[in-house]
Parts: structure tokens; C-alpha cells; sequence
């Protein structure tokens, strides 16, 4: 079902290959604008921005943060605390405030309208999930749980993180940084 989100995402996709912009404010204006354009698969799907996600996380708020990307880019970073989507347990999870994201909101936001689909009813999406994280400050961890400054960023077009982070990819199994 999520594949099937997603390829319905291609059309989506309307950014060129470019080099991302040299400062912070031109990285978070690209990634705006992205996330601005895959949200239209999911208009309906409520979001919530990294600032305020951060903040609640701050307050000790219980959220169930989801990582909807594939191990290979979890393994390099993610938000502290977070479980892999195939973690849900609908008996446990259903009534629960779930907080979707991946790179930039466009797998998420697929994934959100499905659990909400499958009865989950209070799923957020994170606005431009992990990029607009790293603009916020937010901390990430590695597999192990090790503070780390990466972020598997899906591939070039989306190296958009924050000054004081590193965009990296997999390329042949290995971690390689951009």
C-alpha cells in the first residue's frame, strides 16, 4: 500500500538536480517549498512542525515518534526514541499521538494517511520530517544510540540539512557524505 503512495508520489517530483543553496535559509526555503508540493498527496493529513515537535518532546509530551525509512537510513540517524514503522503494534499503538516522518515528509506523509486509513486516529506528519528536524536543532542518534551530526539524506537533490550537519547516502553499502 505504501509503495503504491508512493509511486503516485512520483508526479510530485518537479525539482531539478541542483546544488542546494549555500546558507541555511536557502536550504530551509528549498526544503519548504518541496514539502509544500509532495503535500498535496496528503492535504488531508495533519502535520506538525519540528520547533513545536521539539518543544512537546522537551516537555516530556507522550509521543510515539515512527521512522518510516528504510533500516539502511535509520542505522545512520534518527530522532531519538523513534521506532521503525513495522514496530507498530495496533493493539498497543492505536490510541496513541504518532508522529511520522522520513527525509522531507513525502514517504511519511504516505504513511500517515495509511494508518489513518487502518483506524489510527491522532497521526501527525512531520513538516519536512528530518531535514526541517536538523534546521530546528533537534538531536539524532545512530543505530547504537550515539549523538551523531549525519543524516541519510535519500540522495542529492535532498542534502538539505542544517549548517553543523552532514548530508551522507549509501552507495554500494557503504556510508558516503555529500
Amino acid at each position: 500500500m505504501l509503495r503504491n503512495a508512493l509511486r503516485s508520489l512520483a508526479f510530485l517530483l518537479p525539482f531539478p538536480v541542483l546544488a542546494a543553496p549555500p546558507d541555511d535559509e536557502g536550504r530551509k526555503e528549498r526544503i519548504d517549498a518541496m514539502y509544500a508540493t509532495y503535500r498535496k498527496a496528503f492535504a488531508d493529513v495533519p502535520e506538525i512542525d519540528a520547533a513545536t515537535l521539539r518543544g512537546r518532546l522537551e516537555r516530556g509530551d507522550d509521543l510515539l515518534l515512527v521512522d518510516v525509512r528504510p533500516a539502511e537510513e535509520r542505522d545512520v540517524a534518527t530522532i531519538p526514541g523513534a521506532i521503525a514503522d513495522s514496530a507498530l503494534d495496533p493493539a498497543r499503538d492505536r490510541g496513541r499521538t504518532i508522529v511520522v516522518f522520513c527525509t522531507i515528509g513525502a514517504r511519511s506523509g504516505a504513511k500517515a494517511k495509511e494508518l489513518r486509513d487502518q483506524g489510527y486516529s491522532d497521526v501527525l506528519n512531520l513538516e519536512g520530517s528530518l531535514l526541517s528536524w536538523t534546521h530546528a536543532g533537534g538531536a539524532l542518534v545512530d543505530r547504537e544510540g550515539r549523538s551523531t551530526r549525519q543524516v541519510h539524506v535519500y540522495g542529492p537533490k535532498w542534502n538539505l540539512v542544517a549548517d553543523g550537519y552532514q548530508g551522507v547516502v549509501t552507495k554500494d553499502g557503504a556510508v558516503v557524505p555529500l
